[in-house]
């Protein structure tokens, strides 16, 4: 009967941020691998977005591969093959895809 009281009682001592040790630990963990990785990606995108003019080559996230022929505040018209040309916002260019054509442009010069 007493060890049975004495582990009531130790139980009943322990320190509220015990319990939430784990949680914090999780938080911590899951910030420095997954959101903090993921807003120095949008910074970088946002960036190259602002860094882009007219002539550039690009891709944008769906894919498509062309050549940017005007520019608007949030979109860009982009001329894809034999003058087709197509409107779309900013927001579809993409940094990663694009570094292709960076490194073709950097190589011809």
């Amino acid at each position: 009967m007493t060890n049975l009281t004495i582990l009531l009682q130790s139980s009943a001592q322990q320190s509220p941020w015990g319990a939430l040790m784990p949680f914090l630990l999780i938080f911590v963990i899951m910030y420095f691998f997954m959101i903090r990785p993921q807003m120095k990606r949008q910074k970088k995108e946002k960036a190259y977005r602002e860094s882009i003019h007219k002539g550039k080559r690009i891709v944008t996230t769906s894919g498509m591969h062309g050549k940017i022929v005007e520019m608007g505040d949030t979109t860009i018209v982009l001329e894809v093959q034999n003058g087709i040309r197509i409107k779309m916002e900013k927001s579809v260019i993409s940094a990663e895809l694009s570094a292709q054509y960076e490194k073709s442009d950097k190589s011809e010069d």
